[in-house]
C-alpha cells in the first residue's frame, strides 16, 4: 500500500483514535516494523483486548489500511542535571534558564535577518516553558548542575515560539497534520467536499461499532456521546515545536562543534529505518532509528499537558535532560530534528527544517 494512502487515513481517523482512553499518539510507520505501511497507534501502555470494550479497542483496519499498537511509555518533556565547560563551549552540553533544571544547547545557528550567531534549544530549555521574559538569564551548566547566576551567565534569551497547552481557554480548531512532502499526495476526483465529509463519518462510525454508512445522498449522524467525544479531541490546541533562542554573551567563546559529532551543516527530512544519533547533557553521544512518522502526540510538562503533530519517534536513545539535543543522521551529517520528549522505550523530535523556519534561522 502506498504510502500517501496510509497518510490519508491517518488524517482521516487520528481524532477517533487519540478520544480513545490510553492512547496518546497517532502516527505512521511499518507494521510490527517490518511489515506493511500501516496507522500505528501510540498507548502509554498495552492492555490485554480482553479487558477493553469495544468502543476502547483499536480496530484492526482503518478505510483498509493495517493499525498496529505500539507501547511508547509516559511522554514528557526532558529536563534533569550535568557538566561545565570553559573557556570554549561546545554544543551537545548542559544549559538551562536560570529557573529551571537543566537541558542540552543544540547548536549554534544564525539570524536570517542580522546574521548573528544564536544558541538553539528547546522553549522548556531557555524560555522555562514560556515562564519567561526575553532578556533573562542563560546559564552553562543549567542551574541543576551547578550553574550560578549570574557567575554562570553565557546568553540571554532572544526568542521562542509559545507552547500551547490541551487546557488553554479560547484556543482555535487543531490544524490538520501536514505529511512528510516524499509521498505524493493523491488527487481527490468528482464532489470532494461531500466525499471527503462521507469519508470522515463513515470512519468514526466504523470507530465506534455502528453497522450504518453514510452515501452522498443520506447523512447519518454518530450519537451526540461520540461525536462530542471526537469534537472535543479535534478542538485541541497544537504545537508543531518546541524551541527557542538564545543570544550569547560573548558568540566567539561558542564553537558550534556538537560532543562526538563535531560540525553539522544542512539539514535532511526523516525517513523510517533512518540511523541517527545525538549528543545530550546525560546521556551523551547515543544512536537510534526512526521509527515512525508524521506521529500527533500527547506530552506531559509538568502537570500540564501539550499536544503535538507533525514528530518524529525514534528507539529509545534519550534520558531526561537531552532536551534540546540536535539529532543528526548517521550517513551525511546533517540535521533531522530538535529532541524534546520521550521515555524509556521511544525518543521524540521536531523536524529540524519546521524549527528553522519557526525561528526564522539557519544552520
Amino acid at each position: 500500500m502506498a504510502l500517501n494512502e496510509v497518510f490519508q487515513a491517518q488524517r482521516i481517523f487520528q481524532n477517533s483514535l487519540l478520544a480513545k482512553p490510553n492512547v496518546v499518539g497517532v502516527a505512521v510507520g511499518l507494521k510490527n516494523s517490518v511489515g506493511d505501511p500501516s496507522v500505528v497507534v501510540l498507548v502509554e501502555r498495552k492492555v490485554p483486548v480482553a479487558a477493553l470494550s469495544a468502543s476502547e479497542t483499536v480496530p484492526k483496519e482503518v478505510d483498509g489500511v493495517k493499525t498496529d499498537v505500539v507501547e511508547v511509555g509516559y511522554l514528557r518533556a526532558y529536563d534533569s542535571p550535568r557538566d561545565r565547560y570553559r573557556p570554549e563551549i561546545p554544543s551537545g552540553i548542559s544549559i538551562g534558564h536560570y529557573k529551571i533544571t537543566a537541558g542540552t544547547l543544540g547548536t549554534i545557528v544564525t539570524d536570517r535577518m542580522t546574521g548573528e550567531k544564536l544558541i538553539l534549544s528547546n522553549n522548556h530549555v531557555l524560555a522555562n516553558s514560556n515562564d519567561a521574559l526575553v532578556g533573562d538569564a542563560i546559564l552553562q551548566p543549567g542551574p541543576a548542575d551547578g550553574g550560578q547566576n549570574p557567575g554562570d551567565l553565557v546568553a540571554r534569551l532572544e526568542r521562542f515560539i509559545a507552547l500551547r497547552y490541551v487546557d488553554d481557554p479560547d484556543t482555535p480548531t487543531t490544524p490538520t497534520p501536514t505529511p512528510p512532502t516524499n509521498p505524493t499526495p493523491g488527487t481527490p476526483g468528482g464532489c470532494t467536499i461531500v466525499s471527503s465529509v462521507v469519508t470522515v463519518v463513515n470512519a468514526i462510525a466504523a470507530l465506534v461499532g455502528s453497522q450504518q454508512r453514510v452515501t452522498s445522498t443520506a447523512v447519518v449522524v454518530p450519537t451526540s456521546s461520540q461525536a462530542a467525544a471526537v469534537d472535543a479531541v479535534a478542538q485541541t490546541p497544537s504545537n508543531e515545536v518546541d524551541c527557542a533562542l538564545a543570544k550569547p554573551v560573548d558568540p566567539s567563546k561558542f564553537t558550534g562543534d556538537i560532543v562526538g559529532i563535531g560540525q553539522v551543516h544542512g539539514t535532511k527530512a526523516a525517513a523510517l529505518n533512518m540511523a541517527v544519533r545525538k549528543s545530550g547533557r546525560t546521556t551523551g553521544y547515543t544512536t537510534g532509528t526512526i521509527t515512525l512518522l508524521n506521529a500527533t502526540v500527547n506530552v506531559a510538562y509538568g502537570t500540564r499537558t501539550a499536544r503535538f503533530t507533525g514528530q518524529i519517534i525514534t528507539t529509545p536513545m534519550s534520558q531526561g535532560g537531552d532536551s534540546g539535543s540536535l539529532i543528526v543522521d548517521a550517513a551525511e551529517n546533517k540535521a533531522v530534528g530538535l529532541l524534546f520528549a520521550g521515555s524509556s522505550l521511544s525518543t521524540i523530535f521536531n523536524p529540524i527544517d519546521n524549527v528553522l523556519n519557526a525561528l526564522q534561522v539557519n544552520l
